[in-house]
């Protein structure tokens, strides 16, 4: 979400059957009692032609949902991003964060709430650390602060948890950052004693202090696993010596740092979403990424917002949060190819890689003007031989929807909600869905968290892999690289 004046470690195992879906990648076949599934001949879902009514629910066939917990005070301000971790699923939320016990997906319990003040929280996990970034000036950093002006501001960064206790977690260190920390990428260090964090964060001005202009640059901090209160920030890499792309004053945003960063660790690349740029990084050099292409797309991309690999590391979907997640533009005035994903092939070996537009991608059902509706965050979903992904659009809900042919995306399966409101916009929606264990998650601002069911032929591979630990901005790879 782009910030107003007052978008991860990973680990995972696989079941042996997946030595058996690795021969099944190029020739996969429905599993016994799929025939039952319902889709469109095209591979395309059937889109209701008129839009629900206030909270009402509709989805494809193949798109379940199988339990919600509504949020409750006082961690009832906005819901923001998820992080998941054995059978625990972490949920960051402006007033601070909830850890859910996810060992029965259809019955999803309450562990612990934290309350700590201080937009987005956004969210990830690593072993027993837990992080959470602040993007609002405070007055101080701890979890009783108060929010200040920017011509004031005393601190903003990342906060850190030791969540060993999962009843209990407990804040033992936080990081100051340059324009504090809107989101978060977990890098882990080639010699799994050290993690970093990548720290985006944008919107300097002259008058916001610790936050002056220019800012082309992300922040890295260092953090000794077995000792997390010595982190601190060890480089501050300038990624736009030339300034980024200038921007055009109320229709795109002007480069002026990151917003989101997406690793795939095991490929030693990096993607930035950069409110004007796309760019593609090497991170051989955790403590030195380099960019080794750049792209725009000046005709229907307004703000650059986050990332997704596929997993073979030859595709990148960048998402346009046109409106700032705050307006409506699913519909027919906005149109398909704005507010939407961009897929971009990646071609060529080491620096001489670049990225190629193939395609935009946006959900087929229109909104209604009363309902915020954009692309947002969404994860790969771990089949073998398919790029599928599952994407949150706010009040335009959750959609699962397949990129394997580059050129011609398509939507396989859809759940949403009706608007809050019928009479005038009122924000809310899913924030995050993300694929986990054979289900889906979604965090929605206003709802709480929903747990979905996929039944899908092209997707029961997915049900192979099992993650011990999940932070979508730092992609795993399911196939071992």
């Amino acid at each position: 979400m782009i910030r107003f004046p007052s978008p991860r470690s990973r680990r995972l195992t696989i079941l042996s059957l997946a030595t058996a879906g690795l021969l099944l990648a190029s020739t996969i076949a429905a599993p016994p009692g799929s025939a039952g599934v319902a889709t469109a001949p095209s591979g395309t879902v059937e889109t209701a032609d008129t839009i629900p009514g206030v909270d009402e629910i509709r989805s494809s066939p193949n798109l379940k949902q199988v339990a919600n917990l509504p949020k409750v005070a006082p961690l009832d301000a906005t819901n923001s991003d998820l992080a998941f971790q054995s059978r625990y699923a972490f949920a960051g939320n402006y007033n601070g964060f909830v850890v859910y016990d996810i060992s029965t997906p259809t019955a999803p319990t309450v562990v612990s709430r934290v309350l700590c003040p201080g937009s987005q929280n956004d969210i990830s996990v690593h072993g027993d650390l837990l992080f959470l970034s602040t993007d609002s000036p405070r007055s101080d950093d701890s979890c009783a602060s108060t929010g200040v002006p920017s011509t004031e501001t005393r601190w903003e960064g990342i906060k850190i948890f030791d969540i060993s206790d999962k009843a209990n977690p407990r804040y033992i260190k936080s990081v100051q950052t340059a324009c504090g920390s809107h989101t978060h990428t977990l890098v882990p260090g080639k010699d799994r004693r050290t993690v970093y964090v990548y720290v985006s964060s944008y919107g300097p001005s002259d008058t916001y202090v610790g936050c002056p202009r220019p800012h082309d640059s992300i922040s890295i901090i260092k953090v000794p696993v077995t000792s997390p209160t010595d982190a601190a920030v060890v480089a501050v890499p300038n990624l736009f010596p030339d300034g980024g792309f200038e921007g055009v004053p109320g229709q795109k945003s002007a480069t002026s740092g990151c917003h989101d960063i997406t690793v795939y660790p095991s490929k030693n690349l990096a993607a930035g979403a950069c409110m004007g740029d796309g760019i593609l990084m090497d991170i051989s050099n955790r403590e030195a990424p380099r960019v080794i292409n750049r792209v725009r797309d000046t005709v229907n991309f307004a703000f650059w917002h986050s990332a997704t690999f596929n997993n073979a590391g030859t595709k990148v979907v960048f998402t346009d949060e046109l409106g700032g997640g705050g307006a409506a533009t699913c519909n027919e005035t906005v149109g398909p190819n704005r507010g939407a994903d961009a897929v971009y092939d990646i071609v060529g070996r080491g620096d001489n890689r670049t990225m190629v537009f193939r395609s935009y991608f946006k959900i087929p059902r229109p909104n209604a003007d009363t309902e915020n509706c954009v692309a947002h965050n969404g994860s790969l979903v771990p089949v073998f031989g398919r790029d599928i992904m599952v994407q949150a659009w706010y009040q335009g809900g959750i959609s699962v929807w397949d990129f394997t042919d580059s050129a011609n995306p398509r939507e396989i399966a859809y759940w949403e909600r009706g608007p809050l409101n019928a009479e005038r916009l009122t924000g809310g929606g899913t924030w995050s869905a993300y694929w986990y264990n054979g289900y889906i998650y979604s965090n929605d601002m206003v709802k709480g968290l929903d747990v979905l069911k996929l039944t899908d032929w092209r997707t029961w591979t997915a049900n192979l892999v099992r993650y011990r630990e999940l932070n979508v901005q730092t992609q795993p790879s399911y196939l071992g690289g």
